[in-house]
């Protein structure tokens, strides 16, 4: 009776560590992969990779501000007052603009909120003359061919930690960096 009451109890860690196995070790509960649905589409692949807008001309904060901003109408309306206006999306989005309200963007990069990631330290930090925002596709991937959004890297504290073991400059490993 006593065997059998023990085996019972192991039956868990067995099922737990059998759903180990086929986890990406680092990225269990991340969302690599991730690519939502937005309220109205917006294809990276067109403005960021065929019309060459930088990043920065939307996500207008992540230079100077911790948290890269989700850009609001007033940033799509300099276009878009003339450009596309007979484009459905876009009459949604003209629509929004004119009514005073928001679109509800979907969030797709996501980390845990015990976790403080400061954008402006990466894009300064691992700027050069060739390229001012390599760190963009370090974490967000190739947004210039993609259509739909998605979360490119896991995100996880390991992924992060090898990138600051592995880039050049070396990034902190004090637990402090990113856990405040």
């Amino acid at each position: 009776m006593f065997l059998v009451q023990r085996s019972l109890k192991l039956i868990p860690l067995i099922i737990i560590a059998m759903l180990f196995a086929n986890c990406e070790w680092g990225s269990i509960g991340y969302n690599k992969g991730y690519k939502p649905d937005q309220p109205i589409p917006f294809s990276h692949k067109l403005h960021a990779g065929e019309y060459k807008m930088a990043c920065v001309y939307c996500h207008t904060q992540v230079e100077v501000a911790k948290h890269s901003a989700v850009p609001s109408l007033n940033i799509c309306m300099n276009c878009h007052q003339v450009v596309g206006i007979d484009k459905e999306p876009i009459k949604k989005l003209r629509q929004k603009y004119f009514d005073g309200e928001t679109v509800n963007w979907v969030k797709v990069h996501m980390l845990p909120d015990h976790v403080k990631f400061n954008h402006k330290r990466h894009v300064h930090r691992f700027s050069t003359a060739e390229d001012r925002y390599p760190a963009c596709k370090t974490c967000h991937g190739e947004i210039k061919q993609m259509d739909v959004v998605e979360q490119h890297s896991s995100l996880s504290m390991g992924w992060c930690v090898n990138c600051h073991r592995e880039q050049e400059p070396k990034g902190p490993l004090n637990c402090s960096t990113c856990h405040q």
